[in-house]
């Protein structure tokens, strides 16, 4: 198969393996790019690169793991550590980690109504697991495109044992409250006996907009999920993190629900180097990620795009959201004319959302962002804009 599809193929119907083919070959041929995902990495190359880095984290001596033990056990601790909580259990997916949390707090509250916002991510990403896996009922103080407020919590009509706060919440744009309004949330929480769960699949970014250290905003909450993938671009793997006896209970659940795994060393591993060397860049990240928000708005205004919008307008971490007036399949050609032709990948997919004739696309800004000036940012947004039919 050809490495990658025409323009001409894909609007006349390419298979959609077509199209990833044509995308993963746009991204991995790009020298200019915001983002480089690691899934677009061959995977001969990343072993070889994970085997050369493991030295850095274990010792050459160390065992391999057991079932949880050995070097599972250490990142265990260390973001035990981080956030500033009793203990922490490893789980292989984000989803197993807060159902086994959530189920663990209905039994202790004996309330298994968890509020939530509706664009959470057991909401839309997890088929429906928490009822029909986990017997959880889920309610929602709120339907803005944000996370609730102190008053939406307090007055909402349904009684709730578990209140989960989604930091941040990606599908409104990657948003996150105030500090201030975060505190409140969670005091109107316990003013109704409920308990706080964090889904802090990407709270590791979530520092530079809070000006709190992790600790201090994992110590707002009772719980709180990590993701190793997300921010950190690890393996795979979550950890639940939490009072001692409730992880004590989530790693029976854990095995009850297939999560006891033989061996996870290798998922393990990337996740301790992903907390040594990603962990630290990510504040740069997000300050350079407002850099290209402000060109990429001046940029679509500049080259005379009728209608555009950036969202949050400074991005509350490094992932922001892109919004403008065409069908996805015409900006992702453009997207994908663009890398082909010049070298450089400005935008990943597109998606349709909101009324008819909107796309948008999430933007992530890392290593190979932090090389773009904002002129940089513009010239692109120039050449992208020229690509699109009007």
């Amino acid at each position: 198969m050809p490495s990658h599809t025409t323009a001409e193929e894909q609007s006349a119907g390419a298979t959609e393996e077509q199209r990833s083919a044509r995308r993963r070959a746009a991204s991995l041929g790009a020298t200019r790019t915001l983002h480089r995902p690691v899934l677009h990495i061959p995977l001969t190359e990343r072993l070889s690169a994970l085997a050369a880095a493991a030295p850095e984290v274990v010792r050459p001596d160390d065992r391999t793991d057991v079932y949880g033990d050995g070097v599972v056990a250490t990142l265990e601790s260390e973001v035990a550590r981080l956030l500033g909580k009793e203990d922490a259990a490893f789980f292989p997916t984000g989803t197993m980690a807060q159902q086994v949390a959530l189920r663990c707090w209905a039994g202790r509250t004996g309330n298994a109504t968890v509020a939530l916002h509706p664009k959470a991510h057991p909401e839309l990403h997890e088929g429906g697991a928490f009822s029909v896996v986990s017997g959880l009922r889920t309610v929602h103080p709120t339907g803005e495109p944000r996370l609730p407020t102190a008053d939406e919590v307090r007055d909402f009509e349904e009684t709730f044992g578990t209140l989960m706060l989604e930091l941040p919440l990606r599908d409104a744009g990657f948003v996150l409250p105030e500090w201030e309004e975060l505190e409140e949330v969670v005091a109107a929480a316990r003013e109704r006996d409920a308990v706080v769960h964090f889904d802090g699949a990407r709270l590791w970014e979530c520092t530079p907009h809070f000006g709190r250290g992790l600790a201090e905003i994992a110590g707002l909450a009772d719980s709180v999920y990590v993701s190793f993938y997300k921010s950190l671009e690890g393996l795979s793997g979550a950890a639940l993190a939490g009072p001692r006896t409730l992880v004590e209970e989530a790693r029976v659940w854990r095995h009850r629900y297939g999560g006891q795994l033989f061996q996870q060393f290798p998922t393990a591993v990337s996740a301790l180097l992903g907390l040594r060397d990603t962990l630290p860049r990510l504040p740069e990240y997000v300050a350079h990620a407002r850099v290209v928000a402000e060109a990429l708005r001046d940029g679509f205004t500049a080259a005379g795009v009728p209608w555009s919008r950036v969202h949050p307008e400074r991005p509350h971490t490094h992932q922001f959201q892109v919004w403008l007036p065409y069908a996805p399949d015409v900006l992702d050609r453009a997207a994908l004319g663009q890398a082909e032709e010049t070298g450089t990948l400005l935008f990943g997919r597109w998606f349709p959302d909101g009324p008819p004739g909107l796309s948008v696309t999430e933007v992530t800004v890392t290593e190979e962002g932090l090389k773009w000036t904002a002129a940089d940012v513009s010239e692109a947004v120039a050449e992208f804009v020229r690509r699109i039919p009007r």
